[in-house]
């Protein structure tokens, strides 16, 4: 702890000076909310007090404070660059407190792109209506998010989704699969990228981040409001796009550097009209790339239109798509030989820039979501918010995995695949706020409908082993023209693999008991039906059921400093469906996950600092394993624990200099599980301990203002890619520096970032190799 609070002192005692003195004699206070017309928070808007000089910016909620205001006359001023300035009268007198609810004319989109370019805590914008399916504050929100923007990934010139995740405090390196799609670590778990804008959105391929407005990392398991399907015990990751906003604006971007990187993006915005009730925005990004080893490329494009219509002053209409397509080779997976000597990836001797593979043994896919939003104003109180989402990925040709089978030997196993994926999701929201006495409720109610479906017809042939330490000319022979004709006498299974339907309805309520004490309570009832794999060859079906699951939600919040400090606790569900029996054929059960959470959320110094300060404590019942006492049989008293410290500091302690640092540290094991894995830390729960942090300054005055730098780095302690009594293989720790230069004027960007400055050799738990020193440069012109 004692790091802990070092890292505290650090913080904050840069901001003590901000904490002012209060003017003697005087108790009158006004306080305040700016919001935009479409009812969204407006953030760092500047509110003055003519007549004493005072003023203050409105914080992340749209909220504004004067306390100790003499008697008197005074004329109130809100008013942002680029927007018409509101004035309102104000009398004072007898200790009078007065409340305002200020509307500025602009949308929150158009709003949020004049914010960006005026500097403070440019990268603690949290506010969210994702994350709890409510418009909440993150200081009244019981649950712990991070929000990576696009902001941040611009300063980092991202260029690939999986980027972004150094930036999540505990993700540790992402897991890129066969089809390019990815997962990171929650809280212990292997988390997938499953939503998109708060609903399912499953993507089977490479995710570009040209149309990213910003990642939403909702921490814990969170089945009560998303679903089993999407949240991993961990957690859920939300994908939240581009949205048009009301002014016409764009920028074309270009990206180049190590390893043959050439990418384009474009951004354009633009009203239809003249009432701007017909908006329009579109995306897209041209990419190209080959990896730092002896082979390996990717090569993709993106599409996304984005359209919104405001029929009358209640009912709006949003559509949404992204379309895209990607050709690779497939990313490295190795399986460890488990009688071998070596017991780390570094002891193997796996030369570091051979790849195994050949870029004529690669793969094509396909990617197409489409999203609608229908919002419907019901009253003053009541929302009526209607939503489809429907995706679809498909994926076809080859894709490889090394499996070691010696020590000093491994051989390349290639499956050929056609594998479409489609998932479409239907869900209706009614959101209402309102009081009942004098307790304010804000709450939702919700149906959700959630179907996948996907065939396979794959077949997998096995290549001679090759020495990877020496390999020698048997190296070359692994290519198309000597793997493809294995195939013609391959036995292809075809079937299709999923098969689900989910039928499920929820609420979740948050209640002021008083203007600081608020209480959450939520509940959702899931009704899941695996409709089995089904052979069309055999016309057969197998491993069809049906569960049905309650899920539990309930928190706490108590603003100790309104809008400035709250203490939280939450104990929070998930789930997953399990399929079959036991040997005495009792059904098997959902199994469960529930956490215990306690914490402190921060937002002081008038926005500059903001920390969240939590620990958890996740319970897995439920959990399935191999039956010692009867073969092919499994036993359901399995548990596991997963418990541990998050921190997320995001501060802005002068102008222009921006941080962002996080700190976890997770104790995982299996309490009750198979014998060779009792005790044990799971494999899937990566490093113990993970910190990130980018430092940013930028100068926001003089001759060169817009000029900044910035460094950064990512640590993990050592991890797991096998754990068990018998067997046990490390990745060893890692510490990766990045550092970058930019300029960001008006019209204009340029940037130069170095990743892995030092050069290390880092592992994911794929046994992937990643990148060493890399050089991107990037021109952004902006209209």
């Amino acid at each position: 702890m004692t790091r802990v609070y070092l890292f505290l002192a650090f913080f904050i005692l840069p901001f003590i000076t901000y904490a002012g003195n209060p003017d003697e004699g005087a108790n009158n206070t006004i306080q305040g909310t700016v919001t935009t017309s479409d009812g969204h928070p407006a953030a760092n808007v500047t509110v003055l007090l003519k007549g004493i000089s005072k003023g203050t910016v409105t914080n992340q909620s749209g909220e504004f404070l004067f306390k100790n205001i003499r008697d008197g006359r005074y004329q109130l001023e809100v008013s942002m660059v680029g927007f018409e300035t509101i004035k309102q009268a104000v009398t004072m007198e007898n200790g009078k407190n007065v409340q305002l609810q200020i509307i500025m004319t602009t949308s929150s989109q158009k709003l949020e792109e004049v914010v960006v370019t005026s500097g403070g805590n440019r990268f603690a914008k949290k506010e969210s209506d994702d994350v709890s399916k409510l418009p909440l504050k993150n200081l009244e929100n019981p649950q712990v998010y991070s929000v990576v923007g696009k902001e941040l990934m611009k300063e980092q010139l991202i260029t690939d989704y999986n980027s972004a995740f150094k930036n999540i405090p505990g993700a540790g390196i992402p897991i890129v699969y066969n089809q390019g799609r990815s997962s990171a670590i929650s809280r212990g778990f292997t988390t997938a990228n499953l939503v998109r804008n708060g609903v399912g959105s499953f993507v089977y391929t490479n995710v570009d981040p040209a149309n990213l407005e910003r990642i939403e990392v909702i921490k814990g398991p969170s089945a009560t409001l998303f679903g089993s399907t999407l949240s991993s015990y961990g957690g859920l990751f939300n994908r939240v796009t581009k949205k048009p906003f009301e002014s016409f604006k764009g920028e074309v971007s270009y990206s180049a550097g190590s390893w043959d990187l050439n990418r384009l993006t474009l951004d354009i915005n633009t009203p239809l009209n003249e009432k701007k009730t017909a908006l329009f925005r579109f995306n897209g990004a041209a990419h190209t790339e080959r990896s730092f080893q002896d082979a390996g490329f990717s090569k993709n494009f993106l599409l996304a239109p984005s359209f919104s219509y405001k029929v009358n002053d209640r009912l709006t209409v949003l559509v949404d798509a992204e379309m895209s397509g990607y050709k690779a080779t497939s990313p490295t997976r190795m399986n460890t030989y488990t009688k071998g000597k070596a017991h780390s990836v570094a002891d193997m001797g796996v030369p570091y820039k051979l790849s195994f593979a050949n870029n004529s043994i690669s793969y094509k896919s396909q990617q197409l979501n489409i999203f609608g939003q229908v919002k419907y104003k019901l009253s003053d109180k009541w929302t009526s918010q209607t939503i489809f989402s429907w995706t679809r990925s498909s994926s076809e040709g080859f894709t490889t995995q090394l499996n070691v089978v010696s020590d000093t030997t491994l051989s390349q196993a290639v499956t050929s695949q056609t594998y479409p994926y489609r998932g479409t999701d239907i869900q209706q929201n009614f959101i209402g706020d309102f009081h009942i006495g004098n307790m304010r409720n804000r709450i939702v109610i919700g149906a959700d409908f959630y179907r996948l479906r996907a065939s396979r017809n794959d077949a997998t042939i096995g290549m001679p082993p090759v020495n990877f330490r020496t390999p020698g000319p048997a190296y070359a022979d692994f290519n198309r023209t000597n793997v493809a004709p294995l195939f013609n006498k391959a036995s292809f299974t075809i079937f299709d693999s999923n098969r689900e339907n989910t039928y499920s309805a929820y609420f979740s309520d948050v209640i002021n008991i008083t203007e600081q004490l608020l209480v959450m309570a939520s509940l959702r009832v899931d009704d899941y039906h695996n409709l089995g794999a089904y052979y069309p060859g055999k016309d057969s079906t197998a491993g069809a059921y049906s569960q049905t699951a309650l899920s539990p939600k309930f928190g706490a919040v108590y603003q100790v400093i309104k809008s400035r400090l709250s203490l939280f606790a939450n104990y929070m569900n998930g789930f997953q469906n399990q399929s079959g029996t036991d040997f005495n054929g009792n059904t098997f059960k959902p199994q469960q996950a529930n956490q215990l959470e306690g914490g402190v959320k921060l937002d002081l110094f008038r926005e500059k600092l903001n920390a969240t300060f939590s620990y958890y404590n996740i319970a897995v019942t439920n959990s399935t394993y191999d039956d010692p006492d009867h073969g092919g049989y499994q036993l359901q008293d399995g548990t596991q624990r997963s418990k541990g410290f998050e921190m997320e500091v995001i501060s802005n302690p002068i102008p222009g200099l921006n941080i962002v640092a996080g700190y976890t540290y997770n104790e995982s094991k299996m309490d009750k599980a198979a014998p060779k894995l009792q005790g044990l830390r799971p494999s899937a729960a990566g490093p113990a301990t993970m910190a990130n942090l980018w430092v940013s300054y930028r100068l926001v005055k003089g001759a060169v203002k817009g000029l900044g730098f910035a460094f950064g780095g990512n640590y993990g302690s050592q991890s797991f890619q096998t754990n068990t009594s018998t067997f046990a293989f490390t990745i060893p720790a890692y510490a990766v520096m990045d550092a970058s230069v930019f300029y960001d004027r008006k019209k204009y960007r340029v940037g130069l970032k170095v990743d892995n400055l030092t050069n290390e050799k880092y592992w994911s738990n794929r046994l992937a190799a990643q990148h060493p020193t890399r050089v991107t440069g990037n021109i952004t012109v902006k209209f």
